[in-house]
């Protein structure tokens, strides 16, 4: 029976955090309350609620956007310029800088600018960036622009990634917000393509049109988060850490944070690749037209966007550590099959359902690091992974570019491979199994990087001990 005093303690608990009887618990050797889960955010239990979950997808649909027409463009900025693959591809390593200095600040920006901090922050580092890339200067202040849009998308990714993600129905609602990013994705390159190859227009002139949406999602994200801040963050949090500030470097400590940050920094730089160079192997590889291989690239985000809504319902159904393993285990079968199969057809409909597996891979690796992760490390563990993850769209389709510019583009695919195959592995060493809510109970038995994989190792050493 709990002691008065431990029964006290209980009833303020449940009443600051809003939680269950069942979601409260003493340890067998402390006094202290252990918080076992607390109490989810529904996406629409208020208007506030439903306002900022629009937003925010509004503001992932414009991240797509951005980042989808890279890859389209780029056979465009390279004739503009006269420039080589190597060259033309630091505007994708140019966002790396960006994304990695917010991974740096993004809990700091939480802790003392609250997420109405963030939403002025990347809303007015994107549009500067943009503004920069409307008047197409000399290539070397290009990839200065992307550094300011890869810092705010990075700053965006961090927060709204680990608000959703704590969220009632966080794969469902993960889904949709990453689908909003692959929709961007889609008509991103659409847009551009129609207007270069059917309008005759120049490359730049489509970031009138992604500037003007970009100032529409400014005005909504900073109205939906002006109430979000810092004083209300930190109170949020008050239960889980005092209210004191968790930091980048205590949540770097942990090898969870790196399992994910470079798990999704391998994700990331895949998905970034096959979206920015599509439309350049198709070209120069599979022989298409050009409006046609412009296509191409929509046909994958298409894919993507589709893969993250649908498959969404599914992977918190069957658990985020099975669902994942399987959606890899078929992107690794089809990117053999796009590689392997000389014709555009059959790279077309092999690189849609390329996207489409591909699809909720991040959204599902969110979920998990909330469920194996304390609360009060969410912003800043999911933060600096998101954000180096982030990195993997510079560094990997910029390492594609360096090496096509000596042995061609169509190194892009065993590159691809290669990378879903790490990623795989590295999957498979996240703690919890492959049973549905192992995940929690891992956390709960403190389980570590690669515990089944050890498990597993000391069976076989007992198993070949029997054998001998």
């Amino acid at each position: 029976m709990l002691q008065p005093r431990r029964l006290m303690d209980k009833a303020i608990c449940l009443r600051k955090t809003k939680a269950t009887p069942r979601q409260f618990r003493y340890s067998e050797t402390e006094t202290k309350p252990i918080y076992l889960k607390r109490r989810l955010v529904r996406w629409n239990e208020s208007g506030a609620i439903m306002y900022r979950f629009v937003a925010t997808s509004n503001s992932f649909i414009l991240k797509g956007m951005s980042d989808g027409v890279t890859g389209a463009l780029i056979p465009y900025i390279e004739t503009y310029y006269n420039i080589t693959y190597t060259i033309v591809s630091l505007v994708f390593l140019a966002p790396f800088v960006g994304y990695l200095v917010a991974s740096l600040v993004n809990g700091m920006v939480h802790h003392y600018a609250g997420q109405r901090g963030v939403a002025v922050m990347a809303s007015f580092s994107r549009v500067a960036g943009l503004l920069t890339l409307v008047f197409h200067p000399p290539y070397p202040v290009l990839p200065v622009a992307m550094l300011f849009v890869g810092f705010g998308n990075g700053l965006e990714d961090s927060a709204w990634n680990a608000w959703v993600g704590n969220m009632h129905n966080a794969n469902e609602l993960l889904g949709i917000m990453h689908g909003a990013y692959g929709l961007g994705a889609t008509i991103g390159p659409l847009i551009a393509t129609a207007m270069i190859t059917k309008g005759g227009l120049q490359w730049y002139t489509y970031y009138y049109v992604q500037l003007g949406a970009d100032v529409v999602g400014v005005t909504l994200l900073i109205t939906s988060f002006w109430g979000a801040t810092a004083k209300a963050y930190r109170e949020s949090h008050k239960v889980h850490n005092g209210g004191q500030r968790t930091t980048t470097r205590q949540v770097l400590r942990k090898p969870l944070t790196w399992l994910l940050a470079v798990f999704l920094l391998g994700y990331v730089g895949a998905e970034v690749s096959l979206g920015g160079w599509i439309v350049t192997f198709m070209l120069r590889v599979r022989d298409a037209e050009p409006f046609i291989a412009g296509l191409s690239a929509t046909f994958f985000w298409l894919g993507l966007t589709v893969g993250r809504v649908i498959l969404g319902f599914i992977t918190g159904r069957i658990g985020e550590k099975l669902a994942i393993t399987i959606y890899l285990g078929l992107t690794v079968v089809l990117q053999l099959l796009y590689w392997l199969v000389p014709t555009f057809a059959a790279s077309a409909v092999f690189v849609t359902f390329l996207g489409f597996f591909l699809g909720p891979l991040f959204p599902g690796a969110i979920v998990a690091a909330t469920k194996l992760l304390p609360s009060d490390q969410h912003v800043s563990a999911i933060g600096f992974a998101c954000a180096f993850g982030g990195g993997g769209a510079a560094l990997v389709p910029f390492a594609v570019g360096a090496i096509a510019e000596s042995k061609g583009v169509y190194v892009l695919q065993p590159i691809v491979l290669a990378i879903l195959v790490t990623i795989l592995l590295l999957w498979l060493a996240m703690p919890g199994g492959l049973r549905r809510g192992g995940l929690e109970r891992a956390r709960e038995n403190q389980e570590g990087v690669g515990h089944e994989i050890g498990q597993a190792i000391r069976w076989a050493k007992v198993k070949t001990g029997k054998t001998a």
